[in-house]
């Protein structure tokens, strides 16, 4: 079995109930072992959006990585979401696998951890409060990424 963790994300449509959707339909395959409080963030990268609720869960699987961002993407897609329109634009859920185990991967399609966890704070304190000891293989404590972390310019 393998600890891995998700953040879930969305900013279109009923927020809640699409976060909450979504952490069931993950129970379904995977076993959620935690889930963080939600909370609500500015967008990134695209800053002209409604703002999100954003939070992530731990969960223990059977499954590759490759096997779990699958199951991440048939979520997404069992909700709504769809690949069109900007890069960072508006969603109705978006799932990002963080952290598999003590897993480094760079593969087409899938890089373990998230390579840009550590520049986003909506990701960090999600895990953080899950999991604040620990360390994001490559990069180190979640907790330290978290204290270290700067808002972009």
């Amino acid at each position: 079995m393998a600890r891995a963790y998700v953040g879930l994300g969305t900013n279109l449509g009923d927020r809640e109930a699409t976060l909450r959707r979504a952490v069931d339909l993950l129970r379904e395959q995977v076993d959620v072992r935690a889930v963080s409080s939600v909370r609500e963030t500015e967008p990134w990268g695209l800053v002209d959006q409604p703002p999100f609720l954003n939070a992530a869960v731990e969960v223990e699987t059977e499954l590759t990585p490759r096997e779990l961002l699958d199951l991440l993407f048939d979520v997404e897609q069992s909700l709504g979401r769809t690949r069109e329109g900007p890069r960072y634009g508006p969603r109705t859920i978006d799932l990002d696998l963080l952290v598999y185990g003590e897993e480094r991967l760079d593969e087409p399609g899938l890089t373990v951890p998230h390579p840009r966890l550590h520049e986003r704070r909506f990701a960090l304190e999600p895990l953080a409060e899950l999991a604040p000891d620990l360390v994001v293989p490559g990069r180190g404590p979640v907790s330290r990424l978290l204290r270290d972390y700067t808002e972009p310019r």
